[in-house]
């Protein structure tokens, strides 16, 4: 039986490798990236690495750990840069914490952002989603900071998304009324430099197959944003209903930081 694994002391992070034995390799994601360790990569063009993505989400639905939207992806991409291949959207998500000082994954210098939103893409080569799992390069993961600031307009359509999952296993459709392009939550300004390494997936069962790609710039929502974030429910809303202790808020997602061992982090040349 899979383990209950969650953020609280007693299934969070520190326990992880306990059940999931990758949990406690050498290629662990979440790094603080050092901007003085960093290597500047002449090879890697932040022009190079390009992406398209569907206009349009298809749905979002609350998993008891955090928000997770799903695309039609057959025809998306994600090439160049660190990537050898051609990747496919699967799904993005975000983490975020319990005020507006903490909830990214990666640090930069130690610095947290807000929130974090990671956009998941699967090695076509594989064949599925699955299959690339068992693959150092099975993944690509674009990692896009949230730091507190104006309003973010297409953020609204998310949020208004939001309001009705407050409760675990809640799924919300988008249609012609209400839609969410997944490409206006990137950095708007070019050329849109970052980070590479590789790591693993942030949650259980933590396998060693992400190629990450960090953004530098970060995107900005408003404190009442992410408020709505923090408002959706770990539970669902039978449980929730029948004990309040069980109407616990999702307020901490964020796995903490794990050594970066003697992995290399690459830096794009602009």
């Amino acid at each position: 039986m899979a383990h209950n694994w969650g953020y609280k002391s007693t299934n969070g992070p520190h326990t992880w490798a306990e059940h999931y034995a990758e949990a406690a390799g050498e290629r662990q994601s979440p790094i603080d990236i050092q901007t003085s360790d960093v290597t500047l990569d002449p090879k890697l063009s932040s022009r190079q690495l390009t992406w398209n993505w569907p206009k349009h989400t298809v749905d979002v639905t609350n998993t008891g750990y955090c928000w997770k939207a799903h695309v039609h992806g057959e025809e998306s991409s994600l090439e160049g840069g660190p990537l050898k291949d051609k990747y496919q959207l699967e799904q993005y998500h975000c983490h975020w914490g319990v005020n507006d000082n903490v909830g990214s994954e990666h640090l930069v210098d130690g610095k947290a952002y807000a929130a974090e939103i990671h956009f998941v893409h699967w090695n076509t080569k594989y064949g599925s989603f699955s299959e690339a799992l068992k693959h150092g390069d099975g993944l690509a993961v674009l990692g896009v900071f949230v730091e507190v600031g104006k309003e973010h307009g297409e953020a609204n359509n998310l949020i208004k998304a939001l309001n009705n999952i407050r409760f675990k296993d809640e799924t919300v459709k988008f249609n012609d009324h209400l839609e969410l392009d997944p490409s206006k939550l990137m950095p708007a300004n070019e050329p849109r430099s970052y980070w590479t390494y590789l790591g693993s997936l942030t949650t259980p069962p933590c396998s060693e197959c992400v190629i990450w790609i960090v953004y530098k710039e970060p995107i900005q929502m408003s404190h009442e944003q992410l408020e709505a974030f923090r408002a959706m429910y770990c539970g669902d809303k039978e449980q929730c209903c029948a004990a309040n202790e069980m109407a616990e808020c999702i307020l901490t997602n964020y796995r903490p930081c794990l050594p970066k061992g003697e992995r290399c982090v690459r830096a794009s040349y602009t």
